[in-house]
């Protein structure tokens, strides 16, 4: 028995117009073999020492999960009959059948079992989506099932169809081509797998604890997703809508963009008309061509970098740019600012900032790397595969077809695996930012403790988290660059063997092998820039990702479609049965009720945790009420606008927050179309002008981060100052004065007295004396009024208040 039939030879690769079959077998299943075997087997004891497994209740078994395992027992099951057939018409069997069909047996088995071991365990954060073994098994499985049509004429295949036995094989390649693509599809969706992170379902699920590992995203979701409502979101601001310059400067760009395209298709056709001229006997003087060609280059530039149309729409670009970055961010601002004070709560300004600094930055690269790059490289691949078909012969565009394709799809395959090391490059940076932010944020409390060498270990730590990530994003971007090579090598080397064998057979002539050797070297670099460009554009749609989560996060408190500006009369406040709470199991405030008639001042007081910052909360709608109702002046205001509720109603908060910018600023801020002289009235109602103006650069003074540059009583004075130029209607202290010294608290709380003068007024209190001469007091405790009534009533009832009262006189 030979190996290869018929007493062939393993070699030559190309006979008789056609792939030898004997090496294309013995090939392509030794390296399906290899690939699902040996490396699958690697993947399979990795998972098996050191996954963690799955819990059966949260193993899928859909319908598309059978289908995949139904095609791949298909599969063997026509490489058993196939060999039998060849056992029938072929006798005995070659060798290269025989090896094949155990290769191809055993991958398909082996496969199993690496199916079996990514559905039943999983390793560190792997979320939903085959490995990139799998993948590349069908992928390359596909592939070959494809390289029949390069062998169209040869008598070796099947393609006459004039015999029996050829009908067969016929039959089991259009069987074999269809499972394969399907496979190949099927693989691509993962359907037995988990559509999102393990351990957000585990998370999900209290019931069914695993180990703690912090819930991660799904690193495997393809970057493509949701797609639409991505395009949705960021039209409005990829299009400059409404501005008239900046849509002629995308439309230049774009006329430009056509243009390079035709040029692109005309260079090797000069460079053939060339050499042709010259190649005759006596050669031509093609004058009219060089100066075409010249054109040409001067136009298109070196593979388009420095050509005058790339110079041209790179400034025209500029100022598209510049007009969708100002209003993608200016937008997003505005709508973190409208977020709910939960939300703020729960964020980490630092991963916040990142987020936006990336996504509007993304935004502007991805339109411009699919106009300028994507688009007109698929172009360029397009035109060259008609093309050769029309200019050479068809097999020059099916070979050129068949390496794109193959080039498209590993791109493809190896980029969507290539995406979650980018996404967790992304995490691992917003902790690099966020530790680095918070450490700075509180050095304060770090020198207090002496803890630089703890925090610089910590961020040093995090460098390293990140480092690792990006080590593995940058090998497996080495793995994709040595698989392009080895495309684009090979188309090359293929196209240029068959077109020397056609020149010596004089099908063609020298001329067209130039033509081909000059596409091909333009095609080159945009080709391998393909899969850059598409990878860069998967690394930006994930850096868009978190700024679209940010787009999507929900404004938790709006005003409704009829709502209407607050009209102040009395001046009159209610609470009417009010109740909030986060966990129904724990309310925070529970049918609270009173009312503030006009001019009045409520002191609320109660220890610790009793609801008393909410209520001021709930006022400035921060939160909306569980139940019950807050009115001003009648009107709910849950039925008003925000912006006019808000205007109406000044707070002076016990934590004094100030920008870092001048005093002046800071003072402003209350009335920001106010005049000096008011500004200046305000601060010596706040007992703080005096101060300014001791310092050397006055009203220009800068706080610094966090007002570090004011003592606590100087801050506490300028947001009061900010507060009485505000002149609202209602007035919130919330224990104004706790920051300052026994003397300057005296003075605040008479300039505090006059400007409440007239006003309904809500203090929050910790120390009882400021709030003695209020017109009422409430007493809460647990989010439950306990007692309410007058300082002298309080005193003399026997509860919580007297309790208060006689502490404070003690510690007094």
């Amino acid at each position: 028995m030979g190996f290869c039939p018929g007493n062939s030879s393993l070699v030559p690769i190309w006979i008789n117009h056609g792939l030898s079959r004997c090496f294309m077998e013995t090939l392509i299943s030794s390296v399906m073999f290899f690939i699902v075997v040996v490396l699958g087997g690697i993947q399979v004891l990795v998972f098996w020492k050191r996954a963690l497994r799955r819990t059966q209740r949260f193993r899928t078994n859909p319908f598309w999960f059978r289908l995949q395992i139904f095609l791949s027992v298909a599969m063997i099951t026509q490489y058993i009959l196939r060999i039998v057939m060849y056992a029938v018409f072929f006798e005995p069997l070659s060798g290269d059948i025989e090896l094949a069909t155990c290769f191809y047996i055993a991958s398909y088995i082996v496969s199993f079992f690496v199916i079996a071991i990514e559905r039943t365990k999983f390793l560190g954060n792997q979320v939903h989506g085959h490995g990139f073994i799998l993948l590349l098994f069908w992928s390359l499985a596909f592939l070959s099932e494809n390289l029949a049509f390069v062998s169209w004429g040869s008598p070796h295949y099947w393609w006459k169809l004039d015999t029996q036995f050829h009908q067969a094989m016929f039959g089991l390649w259009v069987v074999r081509y269809v499972i394969t693509f399907c496979l190949f599809v099927l693989g691509l969706r993962a359907p037995g797998l988990p559509q999102k992170s393990y351990m957000l379902i585990i998370n999900e699920d209290a019931e069914d604890p695993i180990e703690k590992t912090p819930p991660t995203i799904a690193e495997n979701r393809s970057t493509w997703a949701n797609i639409v409502t991505k395009l949705r979101i960021l039209w409005p601001y990829i299009y400059p809508k409404g501005s008239f310059l900046p849509q002629l400067y995308l439309l230049i760009c774009i006329l430009m963009i056509i243009t390079g395209r035709v040029i692109t298709v005309y260079i090797p056709v000069l460079s053939k008309n060339i050499v042709e001229a010259l190649s005759r006997d006596p050669p031509l003087f093609p004058v009219r061509y060089i100066m075409y060609y010249l054109g040409c280059r001067v136009l298109q530039g070196n593979g388009g970098q420095y050509s005058m149309f790339a110079n041209v729409h790179f400034l025209l670009w500029v100022r598209v740019r510049q007009y969708t970055m100002k209003g993608l961010k200016a937008r997003l601002l505005d709508h973190l600012h409208n977020l709910s004070y939960r939300w703020h709560q729960n964020r980490n300004t630092g991963e916040v900032l990142r987020m936006m600094d990336r996504g509007t930055l993304s935004t502007n690269q991805v339109f411009g790397y699919i106009l300028f790059d994507i688009l007109p490289t698929l172009a360029d691949l397009f035109i060259a595969v008609v093309y050769f078909y029309s200019a050479l012969s068809a097999l020059f565009g099916l070979i050129m077809f068949l390496a794109l394709t193959l080039f498209i799809i590993g791109t493809v395959a190896v980029t969507e695996w290539r995406t979650k090391f980018r996404r967790r490059m992304n995490i691992k940076d917003n902790i690099v930012l966020h530790r680095a932010t918070d450490s700075l944020l509180n050095f304060e409390t770090v020198k207090h403790y002496n803890n630089q060498s703890f925090e610089v270990g910590r961020y040093r730590e995090s460098i390293t988290d990140f480092q690792l990530s990006e080590w593995h994003f940058t090998v497996v971007g080495g793995v994709l660059g040595f698989f392009h090579n080895f495309v684009v090598s090979g188309c090359l080397l293929i196209c240029s063997m068959l077109c020397a064998h056609y020149i010596c057979e004089g099908t063609l002539k020298v001329g067209d092998y130039v033509l081909l050797a000059t596409y091909f070297t333009q095609l080159y670099n945009p080709l391998s820039n393909l899969s850059l460009f598409y990878v860069k554009i998967q690394d930006i749609l994930i850096d868009i990702e978190n700024m679209i989560d940010l787009f999507e996060e929900k404004q938790e408190i709006k005003d409704e479609p009829d709502a209407c500006d607050l009209i102040i009369n009395n001046k009159k406040m209610e609470f009417d049965n009010v109740s909030f709470y986060y966990n129904k199991e724990k309310p925070i405030l529970h049918n609270v009720s009173f009312t503030v008639e006009p001019g009045q001042t409520l002191a609320i007081v109660g220890p610790s945790g009793s609801g008393k910052s909410t209520i001021i909360r709930l006022m400035m709608r921060f939160y909306e009420p569980t139940d019950g109702h807050i009115r001003l002046d009648g009107q709910d205001i849950s039925k008003v606008t925000q912006s006019s509720l808000r205007c109406a109603i000044g707070v002076v908060p016990q934590d004094t927050i100030l920008f870092n910018d001048n005093i002046r600023h800071n003072i402003r801020y209350g009335n920001m179309h106010c005049a000096l002289e008011e500004m200046e009235e305000a601060a010596k109602s706040a007992d703080i002008h005096v101060k300014i103006k001791s310092f050397p650069e006055g009203y220009d003074t800068i706080v610094g981060e966090r007002a570090i540059k004011l003592s606590g009583g100087e801050k506490q004075r300028v947001a009061i100052a900010r507060t009485i130029l505000k002149d609202p209607d209602f007035m919130i202290l919330d224990e104004a004065t706790s920051a300052l010294d026994h003397e300057t608290e005296e003075n605040v709380q008479r300039s505090l007295s006059n400007v409440c003068e007239g006003r309904t007024t809500i203090v929050v209190a910790h120390r009882l004396s400021t709030v003695v001469n209020a017109d009422k007091i409430i007493v809460l405790k647990d989010g439950i009024i306990v007692q309410q009534g007058r300082h002298e009533e309080l005193v003399e009832m026997d509860g919580t208040y007297a309790d208060m009262w006689k502490h404070e006189l003690r510690e007094t």
